[in-house]
């Protein structure tokens, strides 16, 4: 067969393939194009989840009448003109197909005003078959009617998916607009039903309207600028995660995209934080120079390419690593303002000195349902009073059913006269300065209970503790200062051949990864090692089982890429050895400066497994459950 021109028809045919390929790809190319004419107010309306009708009407600056045929032909545009104008794109479309090949495959008509006409103009096609322009009846804006579509193909057709289908993927296009553009109301109506309206306001009112007040009240917010890109949105804390990434939207200069550089650096951020295998939740925008970012990629118009696409992987990394690193109980500004933000580097929270002096007890109004409770029972020798550095005061350990008993009591003796326990403990501290509260009591050596001013926190302290002493590990790593611990007595073990070579190996060496790690591992003969010292944070644990843990962490991926790509679940193993075990009796002193060391540690909501460290019951849920008030 001899090569062919194809009829102008078919061509539009082809490119409809590419660009509607069902009614939500038509809905995302119309509601585009409202965005782009400044419309402030967009009503959608779908028949049998748009296939039988499309339609979308706007407030914008309209078509002029002389430009509604051009508006139905393949790459015509208003929105570029030239090269330089495709390299920097900053309007949502620009290919110019849209139209045209939404036109081809249905019944279409465009009714609108442009801003200085006198009335409206009306056009249709049906099928590409375009009718002459009429006059119609509208007061601003531009209107338009997709019918039918596929009428004109019924093999494709057929591949379209039941009306319920459709609409879902309908509704999802429209949410994912709307949540771009809190500054523009939207309104979304299927079979004559109205189903979703949204009112102009500010953006984390817009995500939880559109996705959920669950979702809005689990996030963090996320805001930071660096070399001409900017980061700022929410993302959802690791506890409120799901089991598929169907809540998840990044907007490139305003365009949702789907690309897996961005998807990676969120993961990467998410990492030490996300239980196995849940996906985060987010609503990210991403803002820079648009010829940094190449949106030509696709006729969807969903994948876009950067320039330099390493210093993007790694900016939106560090910002997100940032913003979920904040301490518990202490916002993001907060964080922001003790350390400047630096893209490339953690930031290092100074610990407020109150904290220290919580401790041991030198804070002026410390509570005195605090001090009075009977702590009869001496504990000598305090585990956990070593690993914080807390001063245990005489005689103090906690005693069951009394110490309860006389902190009720004197919870009612201090609170007579007001309504509740929570008002007075709120009149004498600032919210702010301890979010965690303070203890009150431990169950079944496994969590903490204490109390703050929204009500009951309940602290799985094995989980929180291994979190502090992952952070600790962590950045003493990164500056280089583990401190040594020599041993009084060093411990020796019988050692298999490989645990004893990789001994040998890293002696021979000389790149002193188990000194880098606070550990001083001799050889004494071939079947044994002796432990002579340890890392000063860890000398209370069980020196024989952590260097074995160690050793086959060395062994099996080698040193440098065990202090490199693998040193957090090389420093998660030596934390967990290190961390507060179950069945482990602490006094309130040292629960309350497990408390505040959470405080102060970053993402200290989680473990180094994703799991949560602690949850908040207030004193409305509390209520609830025992039905007060009723």
């Amino acid at each position: 067969m001899r090569i062919q021109l194809l009829p102008d028809q078919l061509i539009s045919q082809i490119a409809a393939g590419e660009v509607v390929e069902r009614p939500a790809s038509a809905l995302k190319e119309l509601l585009e194009n409202s965005l782009d004419a400044d419309s402030t107010d967009i009503q959608v309306s779908l028949v049998q989840g748009g296939v039988k009708q499309l339609r979308v009407a706007d407030n914008g600056a309209g078509i002029a009448q002389d430009d509604l045929a051009m508006a139905l032909t393949r790459h015509a545009t208003s929105k570029i003109a030239s090269l330089e104008d495709l390299e920097a794109v900053a309007s949502l479309g620009f290919r110019g197909e849209a139209l045209a090949s939404i036109a081809s495959v249905s019944r279409t008509q465009i009714s609108s005003r442009y801003a200085q006409a006198k009335h409206a103009w009306s056009i249709a096609s049906e099928g590409g078959e375009i009718t002459p322009l009429e006059p119609a009846a509208l007061d601003a804006g531009t209107i338009i009617e997709v019918n039918d579509l596929y009428f004109n193909t019924p093999a494709r057709r057929k591949f379209l998916k039941t009306e319920g289908t459709e609409f879902g993927h309908c509704e999802a296009a429209f949410e994912r607009v709307a949540l771009s553009r809190p500054d523009v109301a939207f309104m979304l109506q299927h079979n004559g039903r109205a189903l979703s309206r949204y009112a102009i306001s500010t953006p984390e009112k817009r995500f939880g309207e559109v996705l959920g007040s669950e979702f809005s009240s689990e996030t963090i917010s996320v805001d930071e600028s660096a070399a001409g890109l900017r980061l700022w949105g929410v993302a959802a804390k690791p506890t409120f995660n799901r089991n598929k990434s169907d809540t998840q939207y990044v907007y490139v200069n305003g365009r949702f995209v789907r690309d897996k550089l961005i998807s990676h650096a969120i993961r990467q951020a998410y990492q030490d934080v996300l239980h196995h295998d849940r996906h985060p939740a987010y609503v990210l925008f991403i803002e820079l120079d648009p010829t940094l970012v190449d949106v030509n990629v696709h006729p969807s118009k969903t994948e876009v390419r950067f320039r330099d696409g390493q210093a993007i992987h790694r900016f939106i990394f560090h910002s997100l690593h940032k913003a979920l690193a904040t301490p518990t109980g202490i916002s993001s500004g907060a964080t922001a303002n003790q350390a400047a933000f630096n893209p490339f580097g953690s930031a290092n929270l100074v610990r407020p000195e109150s904290i220290d002096k919580l401790r041991t007890g030198l804070v002026e109004g410390y509570p005195t349902y605090q001090s009075q409770i009977n702590l009869s029972a001496n504990e000598p020798n305090s585990f956990y009073q070593t690993l914080f550095g807390g001063h245990k005061n005489s005689a103090q350990n906690y005693s069951n059913s009394q110490s309860i008993n006389t902190a009720l009591q004197t919870n009612r003796d201090e609170s007579a006269g007001d309504a509740s326990f929570a008002q007075s403990f709120s009149e004498n501290h600032a919210e702010n300065d301890f979010p965690l509260g303070f203890a009150v009591a431990q169950i079944h050596g496994v969590y903490v209970l204490a109390q703050n001013v929204q009500g009951l926190v309940v602290v799985d302290m094995h989980a929180a503790h291994e979190r502090i002493m992952y952070e600790q590990l962590k950045n003493a790593l990164d500056t280089k200062t583990v401190a040594m611990q020599p041993l009084l007595l060093p411990v020796s073990f019988n050692a298999d051949r490989l645990e004893v070579a990789t001994v040998q190996e890293e002696l021979s060496s000389g790149q002193g990864s188990l000194q880098q790690l606070g550990f001083d591992i001799a050889i004494l003969s071939p079947t044994t090692l002796a432990v002579r010292a340890v890392p000063s944070m860890l000398q209370d644990v069980d020196a024989v089982t952590l260097a074995r843990d160690v050793l086959r962490d060395l062994r099996e991926f080698g040193a440098s890429r065990a202090l490199t790509e693998r040193r957090n679940e090389l420093l998660g193993t030596m934390a967990c050895h290190a961390a507060v075990r179950a069945n482990r009796s602490l006094t309130i002193p040292e629960m309350n400066a497990l408390l505040r060391d959470m405080e102060a540690t970053e993402r200290s909501g989680q473990c180094n497994h994703g799991r949560p460290t602690w949850f908040q019951v207030s004193m409305s849920d509390l209520d609830k459950m025992f039905m007060r008030g009723k």
